[in-house]
């Protein structure tokens, strides 16, 4: 048994790491890493090295378990100043067009693959969820402006809980009445006020919680995600909501060791997004994808050609949103692992023709993610959309100081700030607050006020614990507004 588990730690280990330097490969070739990773789980599967691996039960444990710690990284990394001026934009888009995608998808499916109805709203319903980690992944290596970035982020994080929903609704048989709306109505709002307390709890119990090691902040903080997801779960709520809200709440917070818990977030999504292609690309029979291939392609045309478009247009109208920032939300629609771990739920229901409705989404989503992902630098290029020239959020950490009573605020002045070229006397700090030290090309030294600050330049602010909230709201208003941000209005609040 020892032998076995050596074996098992010694296959998964070398697969990590060649996932880990696929991305490499992948940035290179200008191809989603996402990709790679189902074509690393295709050579290890039955086709390959003839590890067989087909209990949907069990992949289907697992890739929700993998979208749940996904979602919950989407959230902690998403800022909220970059998704506020895009939040009707992401809830319509998560919910009526997400109703208008499954409509149009279903009605198209039904005519042309001849499915009956139930089953025609099933496929409509899984592929109208964006993915969140082909979202994440991709688009974050996109140089598009925030606002469209904000829209998707929002859109992936949300649209998973109603078409979860949803595809539990069909999938169990249930007929679909005036009640089926409330009752969806119903899951998601417990769902977003039980994700909102358990963040802003957790939050307020970490801010005063001393805990004796920094690792110990990131794995509360997931913790405190996850346990979002279990308590929608146990309420009958929508539990993927719950964990993405529960993320967003806790990202925005003013925790203790930020940077360490996103970079901790971060490496765990990776980690999720990795397994999670690699356990599907395990699980797949590649004798019979040929099969599902028409099917596929013609559900891939239904979707890119009509239900996408009409979903953004109907979510995006109202809102009076370019059409230059429509025709990209559109396009980059991006469909992953989500919807084919949706789509296990009919299949261990024992739904008639579910498992053709599986095999049609390995390919589709290879043909998809390859033909969208691929595009999008050039798509938003061709759109006018590219912003490569956008600073990247101010990084701000805090350290507490408990037995001072003062916190230790650690800068960096990220490419494209606005603290470039500003004098610290101009930083005009809060009384209370202070720069200490600046470390610059690997040296440290005590600044003076006629010290100008320069791009990857590394600041500790030591602030008094009721000194603390002005003195980062100043730093992030000056990073965004530069030294006369107090005149323009720039509040920094972020």
């Amino acid at each position: 048994m020892t032998t076995n588990l050596g074996v098992a730690l010694g296959v998964g280990a070398a697969v990590l790491l060649v996932s880990v330097l696929a991305v490499r490969v992948s940035v290179r070739l200008g191809l989603p890493s996402l990709l790679l990773y189902l074509a690393i789980g295709l050579v290890i599967g039955e086709a390959g090295l003839g590890i067989r691996f087909d209990d949907a039960e069990v992949t289907q444990a697992l890739g929700l378990t993998a979208i749940v710690l996904i979602l919950a990284e989407g959230g902690l990394t998403t800022r909220w100043y970059a998704v506020r001026p895009v939040v009707g934009l992401g809830l319509l888009l998560s919910t009526a067009g997400v109703a208008v995608s499954v409509a149009v998808t279903g009605a198209g499916l039904h005519l042309l693959l001849d499915l009956e109805w139930r089953m025609a709203l099933i496929w409509g319903a899984v592929l109208a969820a964006t993915d969140a980690a082909a979202v994440f992944s991709v688009l974050r290596t996109t140089k598009v402006g925030s606002r469209v970035v904000g829209a998707l982020e929002l859109e992936s994080g949300m649209n998973d809980a109603p078409v979860f929903i949803l595809v539990m609704l069909l999938a169990a048989g249930d007929e679909l009445t005036w009640w089926t709306p409330l009752l969806v109505g119903y899951e998601l709002a417990a769902g977003a006020v039980i994700g909102a307390v358990l963040g802003a709890g957790g939050a307020w119990l970490l801010r005063r919680s001393a805990l004796p090691a920094t690792g110990l902040y990131p794995l509360a903080t997931v913790a405190v995600c996850v346990l979002a997801f279990a308590t929608g779960q146990l309420a009958h709520a929508s539990g993927l909501l719950a964990t993405y809200l529960a993320g967003l709440v806790l990202g925005n917070s003013r925790l203790p060791h930020r940077s360490d818990t996103l970079s901790f977030a971060e490496g765990l999504g990776w980690l999720s997004q990795i397994g999670l292609f690699v356990l599907l690309g395990l699980y797949a029979s590649p004798a019979r994808l040929p099969g599902a291939l028409v099917p596929a392609l013609v559900a891939a045309a239904v979707v890119v050609l009509a239900a996408r478009p009409l979903s953004v247009l109907v979510s995006a109208v109202p809102l009076r949103v370019p059409w230059r920032e429509q025709a990209f939300i559109a396009w980059a629609g991006l469909r992953g692992a989500v919807p084919i771990v949706l789509a296990l739920v009919p299949l261990t229901g024992d739904v008639p023709d579910a498992r053709l409705l599986v095999d049609a989404l390995f390919v589709l989503v290879i043909v998809l993610t390859l033909l969208q992902g691929s595009t999008l630098p050039l798509a938003a290029r061709w759109l006018g959309l590219s912003s490569a020239g956008e600073a990247h959020e101010v990084e701000v950490d805090l350290a507490t100081l408990d037995e001072l009573g003062a916190d230790l605020l650690q800068v960096r002045v990220t490419p494209g700030s606005r603290l470039h070229g500003v004098y610290l006397t101009e930083l005009r700090l809060p009384d209370g607050a202070t720069v200490s030290l600046l470390v610059r090309d690997g040296s440290g030294f005590t600044p003076l006020p006629t010290t100008r600050l320069q791009e990857g330049d590394q600041l500790l602010v030591v602030s008094t614990a009721a000194a603390r909230p002005a003195a980062e709201q100043r730093i992030r208003a000056v990073h965004r507004a530069g030294r006369l941000a107090r005149w323009l209005g720039e509040a920094g609040r972020g």
